[in-house]
C-alpha cells in the first residue's frame, strides 16, 4: 500500500521529469551488456560498462535526494511533527544507502 505523503500534492513537488533520460540511457546500456555477455566480450570492457551503469544510477539517486531535500524536507521545517518525520525518513534512507 502507497503512502501518501502531503508533499507529494504540493504544487511544490520537485518534478523528475529530466531523470527520465538518464534512466533511459542506463536502461540502453544494461541492454548493450546484455549482448556484451550473450556475445563473449571481454570481462574488463564489461565491468567498464557496468561501472558506467552503476554511476548512472548513483547520478539519478543524488539528484533526487537533493531535490527532495531542497523541497518536501525544506518544507517539512514550518511544522514540527512533519519536521521530525522527514528527518526520521532521511536516516532511514541513509541507512539503506549503505547496504
Amino acid at each position: 500500500m502507497k503512502k501518501e505523503h502531503e508533499c507529494c500534492q504540493s504544487i511544490d513537488y520537485p518534478s523528475h521529469e529530466k531523470e527520465v533520460s538518464r534512466l533511459n540511457r542506463a536502461i540502453g546500456q544494461m541492454e548493450g551488456v546484455k549482448k556484451m555477455i550473450e556475445n563473449r566480450r571481454y570481462c574488463p570492457e564489461i565491468l567498464i560498462q557496468l561501472k558506467a551503469i552503476r554511476s548512472a544510477i548513483k547520478s539519478v539517486e543524488s539528484n533526487i535526494l537533493k531535490a527532495h531535500l531542497e523541497s518536501c524536507v525544506a518544507h517539512s521545517f514550518e511544522n514540527e511533527q512533519e519536521r521530525t518525520q522527514k528527518i526520521n525518513e532521511i536516516k532511514d534512507l541513509l541507512d539503506k544507502f549503505q547496504s
